[in-house]
């Protein structure tokens, strides 16, 4: 599992970055492991395509575990509309091109052959849906890479574990981050010993 937070910014094998689009918190580059979000869950009004595909082109893609396409949070339909369009664009510059899925969406819905991976979005009742254990479970077996975000508990990093995830992103360590970062990563540490429960 890997934690990518939108605070830090130095990196290791485990903790990594998680760069988002008119965001100002983290240095763009020089970054081992990071991701790249599209900043419309907390800046939905300054995006623009043309603004996140030149932003893309400052990154240095080789390190970047996804890319992730325009989203419109808690609406599944809106996001199809907005997000699908992106996916070849994102692709064509050398990322991985990531879904971000939200509430009303189902596994079947998903054209799978266009994204490269699936990002858990939404309402918190609907990440912790039965339906978004779902979409990971078939993104699984498709060989799709899976992350969650907002995730800040051990409970919730337990629970992305359990249904398939690779990845979570959150923002724990802007709080008392030296404190933080060893608990983390005893978090880390623990899942990947523990057994996990048939959900």
């Amino acid at each position: 599992m890997i934690y990518l937070s939108g605070r830090k910014t130095e990196c290791s094998e485990e903790i990594g970055v998680m760069l988002s689009y008119n965001a100002n918190h983290t240095i763009n580059r020089g970054h081992s492991l990071f991701a790249a979000d599209n900043g419309c869950f907390a800046q939905a009004q300054r995006y623009t395509d043309d603004g996140f595909l030149a932003w893309l082109d400052t990154l240095e893609k080789e390190h970047c575990l996804f890319a992730s396409a325009p989203d419109v949070v808690g609406d599944a339909e809106a996001t199809r509309e907005r997000a699908y369009p992106m996916l070849q664009k994102i692709k064509d510059r050398g990322f991985k091109a990531a879904y971000i899925v939200q509430d009303g969406e189902t596994p079947e819905m998903i054209r799978w052959n266009e994204l490269d991976a699936i990002f858990i979005g939404g309402s918190t009742d609907w990440k912790l849906s039965q339906i978004a254990a779902d979409i990971t479970a078939e993104a699984k077996k498709r060989g799709k890479w899976v992350h969650m975000g907002r995730v800040n508990s051990y409970k919730r990093l337990l629970y992305a574990k359990a249904i398939g995830c690779d990845s979570v992103d959150g923002t724990y360590l802007a709080f008392g981050p030296e404190k933080n970062t060893k608990r983390l990563k005893g978090w880390l540490r623990a899942i990947e010993h523990q057994p996990l429960l048939e959900l």
